[in-house]
């Protein structure tokens, strides 16, 4: 009789919740919801922002619409899983380009029904670049004969596979880079026995090898010049090193750096004594929007024995005749040594306003650094302030910014300091204020618990990579 009373009781409360319930109750908080899709700014072209809701009950009823307004999509679930139905959902994003939108939560418990304050979000009128392209592999420098480069269907949630390593005897694929955030002009290193760099350019791809003759160092990480002519590659020895204690187990880090640039119209290399040379360390190039400048990081040159923890990277600048390709005017941006911290991953906004980086306590490679975090320099006064909107106590690292300008996405370790995963954060161009970032939404909200690859590299693109299949060819046949 116990045990069928209960079940009476549970059907009953089943099916009374089963449709819409003006509520018993009112919260004057919101619910807690994972991934945090809460006070964000929304692309009006984002796939559903599938979440759970952290809050025990017997039923659940989740009503969205736009401020104010009734609601235009309503969800009953008898677990904490909330999918938004698609079609639905973009239908809603488009009445509410630059409003707001609420998630309304009801929780069934006893038969009665409670409401939460709403969870309110923006929704931007400024669409997203629709493809997301990053590689995936394990986080750690111990296992890389599995990875691959992958690009996501930004409104949607479809992953395609550009280019896998096991498709071509599982060497390294890394430092995939983009102009202007085109496919049109793609570039791919290949580390191994069929190793080189691959540049995609006018609808064909070419295995070529950027070193200018007699240099000590090969191609490493790249920028495309905005013109597609050239691409500026720093030339590194990279080592990496295992502490046997501390928070930071691994530690990478250049014993030499220089700069060079490589004319993919006349297969030539060449470097200037400005950018190379043992004084001084030179990495991470990139273009100004009108290819006149060219900026780095420049740190002391490495010497035998000295601590890694001593090696700081300041952010430099030199000018670049684009009618002579002469390199001049070396100067420092912003002398981050000076105050004990380092810089790497420069990035420039489109508009050419902005200049966001990384700053770390020592050496460039932060995604190994906790206290990593996003900073932006205001290239018009030369004010540089911390993005305390976007950063953690975890990583940010790896950023690039949309072609608008008005989005970026970057790496972080928040969710558990061990994985990092791909936040999308809206920018303001004119003011350079930035929205609170919000997770790469997935179709199981859960995915992020199991999943155990990290996102490398994360770039935003205008238009989806066609070209996968070449890539592949040409790693193998050549």
């Amino acid at each position: 009789m116990n045990i069928r009373y209960w079940i009476i009781c549970l059907l009953f409360c089943i099916y009374s919740c089963s449709s819409y319930h003006q509520p018993d109750n009112r919260l004057e908080t919101p619910p807690a919801i994972y991934p945090d899709y809460s006070a964000v700014t929304f692309p009006p072209n984002i796939a559903p922002p599938n979440f759970v809701i952290l809050e025990k009950a017997e039923a659940y009823q989740t009503e969205i619409g736009i401020k104010n307004e009734p609601g235009e999509i309503l969800i009953h679930h008898s677990e904490s899983l909330v999918r938004i139905p698609e079609k639905q959902w973009k239908a809603l994003l488009r009445k509410a380009v630059g409003k707001e939108i609420y998630f309304r939560i009801a929780l069934c418990k006893d038969n009665i029904w409670t409401e939460y304050a709403a969870i309110e979000n923006k929704v931007s009128a400024h669409p997203l670049d629709p493809y997301l392209v990053y590689r995936l592999l394990y986080p750690g420098y111990e296992l890389w004969n599995e990875m691959g480069i992958y690009q996501r269907d930004l409104t949607n949630y479809k992953q395609t596979p550009v280019a896998e390593n096991r498709n071509f005897g599982k060497q390294c694929i890394n430092c995939h880079t983009f102009n202007q955030n085109s496919p049109d002009n793609m570039m791919v290193h290949v580390r191994g026995k069929q190793g080189g760099t691959l540049i995609y350019r006018d609808g064909k791809v070419e295995k070529v090898n950027p070193k200018p003759q007699g240099h000590k160092y090969g191609a490493t990480y790249p920028a495309w010049h905005p013109s597609g002519k050239y691409i500026a590659f720093s030339a590194n020895e990279i080592q990496q090193f295992f502490h046997a204690s501390g928070q930071k187990p691994i530690e990478v880090s250049d014993l030499g750096a220089d700069l060079i640039i490589y004319d993919v119209e006349k297969h030539q290399a060449y470097t200037d004594s400005l950018l190379s040379g043992d004084s001084y360390m030179e990495t991470f190039p990139t273009w100004s929007p009108d290819g006149r400048t060219l900026y780095f990081c420049r740190a002391q040159g490495y010497r035998q024995g000295m601590p890694f923890d001593s090696i700081r990277y300041d952010l430099y600048r030199i000018q670049f005749d684009v009618e002579t390709q002469k390199l001049h005017k070396l100067e420092c941006v912003y002398q981050a040594s000076a105050s004990g911290h380092s810089v790497s991953f420069p990035r420039i906004s489109p508009d050419g306003k902005w200049l966001m980086f990384t700053q770390s306590d020592y050496g460039n490679f932060s995604i190994w650094h906790p206290e990593s975090d996003l900073f932006l320099l205001n290239l018009t006064n030369g004010e540089i302030r911390n993005c305390e909107e976007v950063n953690s106590n975890e990583v940010e690292s790896f950023h690039t910014w949309s072609s608008t300008g008005y989005w970026f996405v970057f790496s972080s370790k928040r969710l558990d300091g061990l994985w990092a995963r791909p936040y999308l954060a809206a920018f303001d161009p004119e003011t350079g204020e930035i929205a609170k970032p919000f997770l790469l939404p997935q179709k199981d909200p859960r995915f992020y618990d199991t999943f155990t690859y990290t996102f490398n590299l994360p770039e935003l693109l205008k238009e989806p990579i066609k070209n996968g299949k070449l890539f592949i060819e040409t790693i193998v046949e050549k």
